[in-house]
């Protein structure tokens, strides 16, 4: 629920964590959780749904009106985590599953008494109206498209291992015939017909996005994959300019884009079930629930 940007090991990468966090930690190592982190919350792009439900529903409601949600991108947020736990230094950021900073590091939810985070997302395919009776296989192939999480953890963490998309997405899929097959099935094979899929720069779109961009060309179409923000994503759907998307975050991440746009693209349903969101901290803090910063 990146610039969800592959890696964290990069100077740039490292650069936007330590901004993130306006510099060195100053947070205490004892005192209050607050004390500790400096009253912090390390998140994201300012425009994901996930910030907002945080910054307009998850402080108030729970009377955290001292705390701040500080706004960077994900590549800042991993680099800030990764310098923070290799020091086993307190720290909170805003997270979501799949994603493989919980198979790099030993990470836990806060528990959210509230529910104001909801349950389990899902990422859905969404496609430009009309892309049936123009590309029907494509439209076919997108349909039939669905895997699991951990599936998708395969792939990000093959490119957080320094891997390129693409490649990672190629590794995958020939590791994974059987489940590829499922989508292909009575696909016919196209003579390089072009389709342009957009998605936005978090290491799960980005999975996703070349792994399906590598099994259309698998069947003969000219792939097109075109990274934007979320806004101009579901624009580019709606406005017919592009043709696809597999990274649309629902009910919660993109839901001010679904109900701006409703109507004028078609959901073909989750490609992807069993995504998660909240507040994210690593094991060894002694801390379980949102509730608790107010301490």
């Amino acid at each position: 629920m990146l610039k969800r940007l592959v890696g964290i090991t990069s100077a740039v990468a490292l650069t936007f964590g330590l901004t993130a966090c306006g510099g060195e930690r100053t947070g205490s190592s004892s005192g209050s959780i607050g004390e500790q982190v400096d009253h912090k919350i390390i998140g994201i792009d300012p425009g994901a749904g996930e910030m907002k439900l945080t910054i307009n529903k998850v402080l108030p409601q729970y009377g955290l009106d001292d705390w701040e949600v500080v706004e960077g991108s994900t590549a800042a947020m991993t680099a800030t985590l990764k310098r923070a736990y290799d020091k086993k230094e307190p720290i909170i950021v805003t997270g979501w599953n799949p994603h493989w900073m919980f198979s790099k590091f030993d990470l836990k939810y806060l528990e959210d008494p509230k529910g104001i985070y909801g349950g389990d997302e899902e990422i859905n395919t969404v496609v430009r109206l009309g892309l049936k009776e123009k590309h029907p296989d494509a439209y076919k192939l997108l349909d039939q498209f669905h895997w699991k999480p951990k599936d998708m953890e395969k792939v990000m963490d093959l490119m957080e291992s320094g891997k390129e998309p693409a490649v990672a997405a190629t590794e995958w899929v020939k590791e994974n015939k059987e489940l590829v097959s499922t989508w292909t099935e009575g696909i016919n094979k196209v003579d390089g017909e072009e389709l342009k899929m957009l998605y936005v720069s978090w290491d799960d779109m980005i999975a996703s996005s070349n792994v399906v961009a590598n099994v259309l060309e698998s069947v003969g179409y000219k792939v097109k994959l075109i990274q934007v923000d979320a806004g101009p994503m579901w624009t580019g759907i709606a406005d017919g300019s592009a043709d696809a998307m597999v990274g649309a975050a629902l009910p919660t991440t993109h839901a001010d884009y679904y109900n701006k746009y409703k109507g004028k693209f078609e959901d073909l349903g989750p490609n992807l079930t069993g995504t998660h969101q909240g507040l994210v901290v690593p094991a060894y803090m002694d801390i379980d629930s949102i509730e608790d910063l107010k301490e």
